[in-house]
């Protein structure tokens, strides 16, 4: 890639991961007031794994969140593991169990990864269309979201943009398959473009089994076959780090 010098990451470190929780709210309310004064609605893509699950506690604890517009809040997924929506694995059922309840969104503001299906393209294809719905896009447009909220595995993959998985190569589509192999269970995610033409993209990460990976995927030329994560990089003046201390020891 010829872009690995345009942008510096910008990282931002937390001592812990309760304050890192809390940064991600301050930064989820920033945005949401920020484009609901611009535009009347707030459009964001969360995604699940351990280090959300506190800030989405804190979604519906805190006044400052709680209180914010719903009604005006699109609320999407980056990517979902293919089980029911009742199941312990399912994104979908960890932002239920932890905000939903809490929060005044509309039913009909929630646009979850339909996993019902038995056809795994079927349910991609519903999944674009819902999203070119709701953004009112026609077939050559991508959604801007005004914020999306990603996590890093220790593989360097995000949302689930997995290295040597044909998904994370996938620039005609919003939405993708992603078979996985060894047994694991098959996703749904948006394609990389989608990820790059957000207006922000925060990253969180935390604990210390992630340092060697954060420090690899920070230092090293841009590699997106090895880490899908770097497909961030041409657009990284748009990308937040939200770390932890632990995540960060090997910066």
């Amino acid at each position: 890639m010829e872009t690995t010098a345009k942008y510096k990451p910008n990282v931002e470190i937390a001592p812990d991961s309760e304050t890192l929780a809390q940064r991600s709210v301050e930064l989820f309310v920033a945005e949401a007031q920020k484009a609901i004064k611009t535009k009347d609605a707030f459009y964001v893509a969360i995604s699940g794994g351990n280090t959300p699950k506190r800030f989405f506690e804190l979604l519906g604890d805190v006044p400052q969140a709680n209180s914010l517009p719903w009604n005006k809040i699109q609320l999407f997924w980056v990517d979902e593991r293919y089980v029911q929506p009742d199941s312990q694995w399912s994104n979908y059922k960890l932002a239920a169990d932890t905000f939903l309840a809490k929060v005044a969104i509309p039913g009909q503001n929630i646009h979850r990864i339909p996993t019902e299906y038995d056809d795994f393209k079927a349910a991609a294809s519903c999944y674009e269309q819902t999203i070119r719905e709701v953004f009112g896009l026609d077939e050559k447009q991508r959604p801007e979201f005004d914020l999306i909220v990603l996590g890093m595995g220790a593989d360097g993959h995000t949302g689930s943009l997995f290295p040597n998985s044909y998904a994370a190569f996938d620039t005609e589509n919003l939405a993708c398959v992603v078979y996985v192999m060894d047994e694991d269970l098959n996703r749904i995610t948006l394609t990389h473009p989608v990820l790059c033409a957000a207006s922000h993209l925060a990253i969180l990460v935390s604990g210390r089994e992630k340092a060697e990976i954060l420090k690899e995927v920070l230092t090293s030329e841009p590699d997106e076959v090895r880490y899908p994560i770097h497909a961030l990089w041409p657009i990284l003046n748009k990308v937040t780090w939200l770390v932890d201390k632990e995540a960060a020891k090997a910066l």
